[in-house]
């Protein structure tokens, strides 16, 4: 018994040493950190039996056979750690990611039952068009992930084969052909990977992560029977299955026509990083690929990917960016083709603030009276009541303002769209107004640089607005 004392008084001894050492943490304290540390583990274990259980080849899901200069168009150099860094990036990395939209006469050699159908349905291949075009920037440096949208109809130079849409460049060279037309549209961008996922695995992929809550703009129905493409969706907040969230990707019968599509693939987007980019979508990875994987081709490692979604996860949702490549329709016979013409000034401008790795010191705000502001409704509120808000900006030297087709989801929280990438400028504006979020994605009035999509905040806000602007 003595002993047993005596060890019971070394060991409050030896403890309060300790405690002159460090400060005791709080039992609340010691909790977050056990839990932190149990959370940890969990997911390390799941990364691993993702690992695991798919593979450990070295490109476990390419199906493309790209010649040693075609593989050259790519930076080979790792992007991932090694041992328990396995799953963190090491540098910035470029992700060149295509959508295949692929019918039996796009290819050579079309499945043989494809042919007595009556009709063109889609097939997995990778040979067509590539119907979505998104180069993707993951930067640990910033912990910023950048989406920049490349319209299918960009009028590009390829390579060998002269002007053409963009779009064409898979089907004359695969994909070292697109990311070699992209860097060069791109004034040189390196792009590091490449994912082409076939139309049919989206809505798999879309499925497999639980559907998509997002909310479908109008009502949306178009039918071709070519094709068996039937599109019946109805406006409003909804939950899409994949099939469903497919319909709406593919939906682009209206006046803005691809680049509406674009703009509701970011939305879709967004609405599934914020609901499925989180630790246990990571532990899944294996379940997910094991879905999809006929239907993507990759040059990307399992370990290179398992990088790039955890990287996503830890990302804050404010630092995930939207961009659309800029410029405008082209004009009624001004070329061969009807295509989007791209704006080299500010394509210039989206680089340096956004895709320049070396460059750090952030671009001034541009001239308030330079912007195009475009002020979207969200409320259904009379115009008349949207006058204060019209004032107080042309007060502080927004002079080229105008009212733009109401945004139709209803808002709680005002959007400040940096329409064409400038988050600076729509930072400045949010701190003039005094609510709202930013936002830099490209789902605003496509003739702004900034798009303020009105939500019921700005009642809040109205009674201080009329008192500045009647001194």
């Amino acid at each position: 018994m003595t002993s047993q004392k005596t060890s019971a008084a070394q060991q409050r001894s030896a403890r309060a040493k300790y405690r002159r050492k460090i400060s005791r943490p709080s039992k609340s304290g010691r909790w977050l950190w056990f839990m932190v540390g149990m959370g940890g583990i969990a997911i390390l274990s799941g990364l691993a039996g993702a690992l695991l259980a798919v593979s450990w080849e070295s490109t476990p899901l390419q199906q493309a056979q790209l010649t040693p200069q075609e593989e050259a168009v790519f930076d080979g150099d790792r992007i991932s750690g090694n041992g328990l860094q396995f799953s963190q990036l090491t540098r910035p990395v470029n992700i060149l990611l295509m959508g295949m939209s692929v019918l039996p006469p796009d290819v050579q050699n079309p499945p043989v039952d494809s042919k007595s159908l009556g009709y063109l349905p889609q097939i997995n291949s990778f040979d067509g068009l590539a119907d979505v075009m998104l180069l993707i920037k993951f930067d640990p440096e910033t912990n910023k992930i950048v989406m920049l949208s490349v319209p299918r109809d960009t009028r590009a130079e390829i390579e060998g084969h002269g002007m053409k849409k963009i779009n064409a460049a898979n089907v004359e060279g695969g994909p070292a052909l697109t990311a070699k037309t992209v860097s060069n549209l791109l004034d040189g961008i390196g792009v590091d990977r490449y994912v082409r996922i076939n139309v049919l695995g989206v809505s798999k992929l879309i499925e497999a992560l639980g559907g998509v809550n997002v909310y479908v703009p109008k009502d949306m129905k178009y039918r071709d029977d070519s094709q068996h493409l039937y599109i019946n969706l109805k406006a409003g907040q909804q939950h899409l299955n994949g099939e469903q969230a497919l319909q709406l990707l593919r939906y682009r019968h209206d006046e803005l026509g691809d680049i509406g599509r674009i703009q509701r693939q970011q939305m879709v987007l967004r609405a599934l990083i914020e609901q499925s980019l989180n630790p246990t979508t990571i532990t899944r990875l294996a379940d997910i690929l094991d879905v999809v994987k006929e239907n993507i081709d990759t040059n990307l490692s399992v370990e290179e990917l398992i990088a790039l979604v955890g990287f996503g996860s830890k990302t804050s949702r404010s630092n995930m960016q939207m961009l659309m490549l800029p410029g405008r329709f082209s004009e009624n016979r001004e070329f061969d083709a009807s295509y989007w013409v791209p704006d080299r000034r500010a394509i210039g401008k989206i680089l340096s603030q956004h895709f320049d790795s070396e460059a750090k010191t952030e671009l001034q705000s541009s001239d308030p009276s330079r912007l195009r502001v475009a002020i979207q409704d969200s409320t259904g509120s009379d115009r008349s009541q949207l006058r204060p808000l019209i004032r107080t900006l042309e007060k502080a030297g927004y002079t080229n303002i105008f009212i733009s087709k109401p945004w139709g989801e209803p808002l709680d929280v005002t959007h400040i769209v940096a329409q064409q990438g400038d988050g600076n400028s729509a930072e400045s504006l949010r701190s003039l107004l005094g609510f709202g979020e930013v936002r830099v994605e490209s789902t605003g009035n496509i003739g702004s640089d900034i798009s303020i999509q009105v939500g019921k905040d700005w009642f809040q806000n109205q009674a201080i607005f009329q008192n500045s602007s009647h001194p």
